[in-house]
């Protein structure tokens, strides 16, 4: 009995979930503080085996999470990372900061690193994953490389193009191809190379497509919006593969 009580418990451990951090914008309404993120990043995480935990911008929340989190996903959002951040002025194109959710996904992200916990950044968040090792970005890329594919700010402006992808990637591990075509919603684009990040997809118009590092168990970028592309079987494994990371972690829930 004793043994098949331990069976038990040891197969519902493997079973479990790993919980998903994800830091949603934080606004203020005329009845309070509103925190939101868009579904799709959640669901994404969900049909993955993952389980997304929201968190408010409160340092002590991350001191008691901590010890159960088995993944970080950093999300998109309609706004810029401000260039302080990479040693820059803004310049008039910049488009709209959130300074505390900034501050606090770097604090966050900073934290997984050195715990060496998986990381997936989408969109926004892949830009900041090279700002935090230490790249730069392009603040606006119509005005500042000029001649590149029209990469949409509004998701009502999206438009496909596609990316190519290095052979000895991890990128190209997980999906499996060396070309996929993904959507384009953004203004900004990675511009220098953080330290220990490599390029592993670009467009053909010289646009850095995807980023990963190369000495952390599981840091991938990615600047297009897979979470609306889980139909294709090639970007549904971005995130099943970010999930099946955070498995191996041994701080699921």
């Amino acid at each position: 009995m004793i043994r098949k009580l331990k069976n038990e418990k040891s197969k519902n451990e493997k079973n479990r979930k790993p919980l998903i951090l994800v830091i949603p914008d934080r606004d203020k309404t005329p009845s309070g503080e509103s925190f939101s993120i868009k579904g799709g990043y959640l669901s994404a995480v969900e049909k993955s085996g993952g389980v997304p935990v929201l968190t408010s911008y409160c340092r002590n929340n991350l001191r008691e999470l901590g010890p159960r989190i088995s993944g970080v996903l950093i999300a998109g959002g309609d706004f810029d990372i401000h260039p302080r951040y990479y040693g820059e002025k803004p310049i008039p194109e910049l488009g709209n900061i959130k300074p505390e959710r900034t501050k606090c996904e770097t604090e966050v992200l900073r934290w997984a690193l050195k715990m060496d916990l998986p990381v997936l950044g989408i969109c926004g968040g892949m830009q900041l994953i090279n700002v935090v090792f230490g790249g730069t970005l392009f603040q606006d890329l119509p005005r500042q490389l000029p001649g590149t594919y029209f990469h949409g700010k509004k998701r009502s402006g999206a438009k496909k193009h596609p990316a190519l992808i290095a052979g000895e990637s991890r990128l190209f591990r997980i999906t499996k191809k060396r070309d996929l075509m993904v959507n384009s919603t953004h203004h900004q684009a990675v511009k220098a190379l953080g330290r220990g990040i490599q390029d592993s997809a670009i467009s053909p118009d010289g646009v850095i497509e995807a980023i990963e590092s190369i000495s952390h168990s599981f840091v991938l970028g990615v600047q297009w919006h897979p979470e609306r592309l889980m139909h294709i079987p090639a970007q549904k494994r971005i995130f099943s593969a970010f999930i099946q990371a955070a498995k191996k972690t041994g701080t699921e829930s």
